[in-house]
């Protein structure tokens, strides 16, 4: 108990960790309760066209009378949902794959090297552009395509870390005693190895959340849920008079990325205070 509270304590002196953190919480009571804060229903469609933030309408309304407040909390729900489990997916892939190159070494790492440097060379936007037009804007085919082009950089760290770990004398001692490179790998390489990959995740996330935003913007979101980009690619075309419809939502987008920002940045300077 007392290691644990100093280990708290530990975390809670770095201010961009403390900052990130009740940032992330506030974020998170208003998606937990989404229902109990938004003031109206978010898809309600009412006759109060393009009305200006109001007592009644804190955030004013869109050009189809929906009420922006509403909209931009639920669309946390949306961003935090697809930033998270891209983050998840992402990381469990770049971290097994960097993994089995650093350790191995030899002709494994220098193909599965190879193969991340082209896969790097790709145009990841693009790429997920294609895709989301070809198969279609679903949320599920978004989290996924977006994973399976973001875990490059995460893959490239773990080999690094994989690459120094090898050598010291615990990985060589746990050879010479027998035990299998399955063993080693997923017992003392990942594990510490993971600290770095930990603070990357974060950054994960802010991507994760920016590109969605993104495609919902281009119009390539998907149309059955509330997005932050999507608020905003309706409410373009209102700008300048209607401002608050791409305003709010903005700076909802903005309030999310620095909150994981700080977050990285603290534990990257507590997990890595090199």
């Amino acid at each position: 108990m007392v290691e644990l509270k100093m280990r708290i304590k530990k975390f809670m002196l770095v201010p961009e960790l403390k900052v990130g953190i009740i940032l992330l919480i506030i974020l998170l009571v208003i998606t937990f309760l989404a229902p109990v804060i938004a003031t109206h229903d978010p898809n309600y469609l009412s006759e109060d066209l393009l009305s200006k933030p109001s007592s009644k309408y804190i955030f004013g309304t869109d050009g189809l009378g929906k009420d922006v407040f509403s909209m931009v909390i639920y669309g946390a729900r949306t961003s935090l949902k697809i930033g998270i489990v891209v983050a998840i997916i992402s990381s469990t892939i770049g971290t097994m794959i960097g993994g089995i190159s650093g350790y191995m070494g030899g002709k494994i790492d220098r193909l599965i090297s190879e193969f991340l440097n082209m896969f790097m060379m790709l145009p990841t936007f693009f790429l997920i552009l294609i895709v989301i037009a070809i198969y279609g804007s679903n949320i599920n085919n978004m989290i996924l395509v977006m994973a399976l082009t973001s875990w490059t950089s995460t893959a490239r760290l773990m080999r690094g870390e994989a690459i120094a770990l090898r050598e010291r004398n615990f990985i060589k001692s746990s050879r010479i005693i027998g035990e299998s490179h399955v063993r080693i790998l997923f017992k003392h390489i990942i594990p510490n190895g993971i600290f770095t990959i930990i603070s990357h995740s974060t950054m994960i996330v802010s991507s994760a959340i920016l590109s969605e935003a993104g495609l919902s913007f281009l119009g390539l979101g998907d149309p059955n849920v509330i997005s932050w980009g999507k608020i905003i690619s309706s409410g373009k075309i209102y700008l300048p008079d209607s401002w608050w419809i791409c305003l709010f939502p903005g700076l909802a987008v903005v309030f999310t990325v620095f909150s994981f920002y700080l977050i990285g940045e603290g534990l990257n300077k507590i997990l890595n205070p090199k």
